[in-house]
């Protein structure tokens, strides 16, 4: 299958699992929630959404396996044993659904030998989809247009527009925030849920993202294969490009997200260095 088609075909899929989403997010009853055995909330928007989206990628791609937030819990060694894979959120941002703020996504991402090499993350409400493919570049779609994003290249010291939260960051991110503030002329903290975070640096709307606290791969795998195309990349504390299906447990480690990865990042980013 040819990379645009399979694009094409992705996009279409992710799509018709924000219809899903709002079929629930739009009916006059309020959604049913549940806890899972992590206590984090599931609504029936993320079971349709899994459905739908698993059936159709089983459908498209049978020989790649689809890993899924709402999957059952697959053996480890099997797991490991796939070099490439589906990974998939069907809903991002659960807790933003339920608040009904309209930052939550749809995320599907290609992992290939551990890296992400195509993600489609749709955000139902807006109708925006951003997609990008390895070699391919990345785009934001929407009713009124289809743009082709990069990132932004960082100029000197100057503003440096950080993404996070400005009321639940956590003392490690004020550390690093207190400490860029030294560094560039004006610091500006944006706000956004879920995976949107990493899709406004590829949008070329943000220069970074710390994200200091436990996040899933299927969180960031999509947003992180746009990032890519568009430019950027997201790196580990130990400054090593975030990878996906290598290791046995399925959460990432702390990671910074950065639009500019040859901006000379290294001394800036000392405190976080493992």
């Amino acid at each position: 299958m040819a990379a645009s088609e399979l694009m094409r075909s992705i996009v279409e899929i992710a799509l018709a699992a924000g219809q899903e989403i709002l079929a629930v997010y739009n009916a006059e009853e309020q959604p049913e929630v549940s806890l899972k055995d992590d206590s984090s909330p599931l609504t029936d928007a993320d079971r349709r959404a899994h459905r739908l989206i698993c059936e159709r990628l089983s459908a498209l791609t049978p020989d790649i396996p689809v890993l899924s937030e709402e999957s059952e819990a697959e053996e480890t060694g099997v797991r490991l044993s796939w070099s490439r894979l589906w990974i998939v959120d069907p809903l991002d941002g659960t807790k933003e659904f339920i608040n009904r703020n309209g930052e939550f996504t749809v995320n599907i991402a290609l992992v290939e030998a551990g890296e992400p090499v195509l993600g489609v993350v749709h955000v139902p409400v807006s109708g925006v989809t951003y997609y990008g493919q390895k070699n391919e570049g990345a785009n934001c779609l929407s009713a009124a247009e289809n743009r082709p994003i990069k990132v932004t290249k960082l100029q000197a010291e100057q503003r440096l527009r950080v993404v996070a939260s400005r009321s639940h960051r956590g003392p490690l991110v004020d550390g690093l925030l207190d400490s860029l503030r030294t560094q560039f002329e004006d610091v500006e903290l944006v706000s956004m849920g879920s995976s949107l975070k990493i899709c406004l640096l590829a949008a070329g709307e943000a220069d970074l993202y710390p994200r200091l606290a436990p996040t899933s791969e299927w969180d960031t795998a999509a947003a992180h294969a746009v990032l890519r195309a568009a430019g950027g990349e997201i790196i580990d504390t130990g400054f090593r490009p975030l990878r996906y299906n290598q290791r046995d447990s399925l959460l990432n480690p702390h990671f910074i997200a950065l639009a500019d990865p040859s901006f000379d990042w290294g001394s800036r980013l000392d405190s976080l260095a493992e």
